[in-house]
């Protein structure tokens, strides 16, 4: 389900619908439609940031077709993410068969400490006499 993101520009409360991403290879930026999901190296942008974008000098601005607002929420999404969570729910889990044991063994004996003792990672601390 696509949520409504916000633009990226600190301070900016407003729906994001534009998509800024970088090449820095050929010294251009790309401003496109809101991209479907937020990826790390990109910018989310609201309509006025979109449209007073700047970039560096020497550097090209490539503009896509841009929305005139923000996409609604579609509740038809939202509805099948919860009938498969339901669904998931409802089937019973297949049974796990217990692990062939290769060989008999010993349990091992964690050496003794002074002071305390130790299980795994974890120490108990016993209170000075």
């Amino acid at each position: 389900m696509g949520s409504i993101r916000q633009c990226s520009r600190s301070a900016c409360q407003r729906s994001a619908i534009a998509t800024l991403t970088y090449v820095y290879a050929d010294s251009t930026a790309v401003l496109g439609p809101l991209a479907t999901y937020a990826e790390p190296h990109s910018y989310d942008l609201c309509a006025d940031h979109a449209q007073r974008l700047t970039v560096p000098r020497g550097w090209e601005v490539l503009r896509l077709a841009l929305p005139d607002q923000a996409p609604v929420p579609n509740t038809d999404d939202l509805m099948a993410l919860a009938k498969a969570v339901r669904e998931a729910g409802s089937e019973p889990a297949p049974a796990e068969e217990p692990p062939a044991q290769r060989g008999h063994r010993e349990p091992l004996e964690p050496p003794a400490e002074p002071g305390g003792a130790r299980r795994g990672h974890l120490r108990i601390l016993r209170e000075p006499q």
